[in-house]
């Protein structure tokens, strides 16, 4: 199973994971479990995006604009008023925190059998689901941002980095099965999601729920 700790390192993972349960108001295994499931999804779809040259040169030019040296990993703890504000989709939204638009280019018709399978297998509500997924877009980018900001990486060696984060491989072999569990879940996620989906996007799931607290 894979987690923030794994992603971002024992303290800061667990900081992110604890930040968003409290926010979510959903028990932490639970929140724990969803995360497990949407990083696959969340990190498949960006290394579908890096297998074109022209999918790679926007994604590192988003990193380089908006998510270098980290973005908003270093203030975990303003997450969520800088993606949720009062609760209105409206609202000016920073660049590194635009989880509606990032997960949008990530997923795009995929975003709502990524939630409906991320609740599937969490238990949680979609409601809860679509506000997990929007702490978690920023995060990933932010982590990405940093990584490739530490090791130098160009537009051309952003699939190998998501290769690596995935497990091994590059993004161009991400469609075949590759033995790895996380990938081939990424796959399937992602594959669920290619007949269109009639749910609201995430973002609008999320600001509802909200609302409707």
């Amino acid at each position: 199973m894979f987690s923030l700790q794994d992603l971002l390192g024992q303290q800061q993972g667990s900081e992110a994971e604890e930040h968003i349960a409290s926010n979510v108001g959903a028990d932490r295994s639970a929140v724990s479990t969803a995360i497990a499931a949407a990083l696959p999804a969340i990190l498949g779809g960006l290394a579908n995006n890096a297998a074109t040259p022209d999918g790679a040169q926007s994604l590192n030019n988003a990193l380089e604009q908006d998510h270098g040296g980290g973005g908003v990993l270093g203030n975990l703890g303003g997450l969520a008023g800088m993606i949720f504000g009062g609760g209105q989709e409206q609202q000016s939204v920073p660049a590194e925190a635009n989880a509606g638009g990032i997960l949008g280019h990530v997923l795009g018709g995929n975003q709502g059998a990524v939630a409906q399978e991320v609740s599937q297998k969490s238990g949680l509500g979609m409601g809860q689901v679509a506000q997990i997924l929007m702490f978690v877009a920023p995060i990933v980018m932010g982590h990405l941002g940093r990584e490739k900001q530490q090791q130098n990486v160009g537009a051309d060696g952003l699939g190998g980095l998501l290769g690596g984060i995935l497990g091994g491989g590059n993004a161009q072999q991400q469609q075949q099965s590759s033995g790895n569990p996380m990938i081939d879940m990424a796959s399937s996620m992602l594959d669920k999601g290619r007949d269109g989906s009639s749910m609201d996007d995430i973002a609008s799931m999320a600001f509802n729920h909200i609302r409707g607290k």
